[in-house]
C-alpha cells in the first residue's frame, strides 16, 4: 500500500519538475541538469516547510471514519494511471486535481456521498479560483512594473542582472513546490498509516516527511525534458526578466496558500503566470493553442481520475465482500 503512495509522489516530483525549473531553462540562464539539480534539492527542502496543506489533504477531504486503505489504493492508482498518460503525451496536468479526484471518487464508492468534507472542499475551490486569478494577475503587474522601471536601461545590463535574479526566483518556485505539492502526499501517507493502524491518530511524523521529500527529491531528478519544453517553450518566448516574473508571481502565491492550509496546483499557477507575462506584451504574444490544450486536461483531470478511482474503489470492495 505505502508503495503505491510512493509511486505517486514519484511520479509527482517526475512530471511537476516543470514546474519548478521551465522558465529558466526555456530563458536559457541555467542548463536543464543544472536547474533539474537545483529543483530536486529545494523540491525536498520545501517538504519540510509546514504541514497545514498536509493536514487540509489527510483529514479535510473526506471523513476519514468512513474510509478505508482500499479507498486510498484506488485513489493512488487512478493518479498513477492518470500520471503516466499525461507524461507519455507531454501533458502538464495537476497532480493535485487528480490527487483530490482521485481520493473522492474512491471514497464515494465506498461509503457515499456523505462522506465528502464540505469545509474542505471549500479550500480545494478557493485554490482553483486564487491559482489562475493570483498567477495571472501578478505576474502581468509585475511584468510592467519591470519593464518600466528598466525603460531606460540597457539590455545587455538588464539582462545580465535578471539573469541571476531568475536562479533565485527559480529557487523560490522549487521549494514552494515542495512546501505544497509534496505536502499533498504527507497527507496521504499518515492517513495510510492511521487506517493500517500504525499510528493511533493523525499526526505528521518527521520520518515521513523525509521519505516523501526524498522521494519526491529523486521524481524531479528523472524530470521530463517534454514537459518541460511544452510549459516553458512553447506557450510563449520568455526572456530572463520575463521568466523572473513569472517565478516570483507563482512562488508567493503558492507560499501564501502553503501557510494557510489550501491545496493548490503548482501546474495551474505556473501556466497563469507565463500567461501573464505573456499577455504584458499583448494577447498575441501568448500561444492560445497551447493553453487550450493544458486547459483541456485540467478539465478532463477531475472527472477521469474521479471515475478511475470510483471504479476501482467499487471492484475492490466487490472482491473484499466475496463477489
Amino acid at each position: 500500500m505505502l508503495f503505491f503512495v510512493l509511486a505517486a509522489e514519484f511520479i509527482n516530483g517526475w512530471t511537476d519538475a516543470p514546474n519548478a525549473v521551465a522558465t529558466v531553462i526555456s530563458t536559457r540562464v541555467l542548463s536543464p541538469y543544472s536547474a533539474i539539480v537545483i529543483a530536486s534539492v529545494l523540491n525536498t527542502a520545501g517538504a519540510f516547510a509546514g504541514t497545514a496543506v498536509a493536514t487540509t489533504i489527510g483529514k479535510g477531504i473526506v471523513n476519514i471514519d468512513s474510509i478505508n486503505v482500499f479507498t486510498i489504493l484506488a485513489a493512488l492508482i487512478s493518479i498513477v494511471i492518470w500520471g503516466i498518460l499525461s507524461a507519455h503525451y507531454s501533458i502538464p496536468i495537476s497532480k493535485s486535481h487528480a490527487l483530490i479526484a482521485g481520493l473522492a471518487g474512491a471514497a464515494l464508492a465506498e461509503a457515499g456521498p456523505h462522506v465528502l468534507l464540505w469545509a474542505g472542499w471549500k479550500k480545494v475551490l478557493m485554490g482553483l479560483v486564487f491559482s489562475g486569478l493570483f498567477g495571472f494577475v501578478g505576474s502581468l503587474v509585475l511584468a510592467k512594473v519591470v519593464t518600466r522601471g528598466f525603460a531606460g536601461s540597457s539590455p545587455v545590463k538588464a539582462g545580465r542582472i535578471f539573469s541571476y535574479m531568475q536562479i533565485a526566483s527559480s529557487g523560490l518556485m522549487a521549494f514552494e513546490h515542495g512546501s505544497n505539492d509534496g505536502q499533498k502526499f504527507i497527507g496521504i501517507f499518515t492517513l495510510t498509516l492511521v487506517l493500517g493502524g500504525v499510528l493511533p491518530e493523525f499526526r505528521i511524523m518527521w520520518w515521513v516527511i523525509l521519505i516523501c521529500a526524498l522521494t519526491m527529491g529523486m521524481g524531479t531528478m528523472v524530470g521530463g525534458k517534454k514537459l518541460i519544453k511544452e510549459i516553458g517553450m512553447k506557450m510563449v518566448d520568455l526572456k530572463p526578466w520575463q521568466g523572473f516574473c513569472a517565478e516570483t508571481s507563482a512562488g508567493l502565491t503558492i507560499s501564501l496558500a502553503s501557510h494557510l492550509g489550501i491545496p493548490m496546483s503548482t501546474t495551474h499557477v505556473v501556466t497563469t503566470s507565463i500567461m501573464g507575462v505573456g499577455a504584458s506584451r499583448g494577447m498575441g504574444n501568448v500561444r492560445w493553442d497551447i493553453v487550450q490544450r493544458i486547459v483541456t486536461a485540467w478539465m478532463l483531470t477531475f472527472p477521469i481520475c474521479g471515475t478511475i478511482s470510483f471504479i476501482i474503489a467499487l471492484i475492490l470492495k466487490h472482491i473484499r465482500m466475496g463477489g
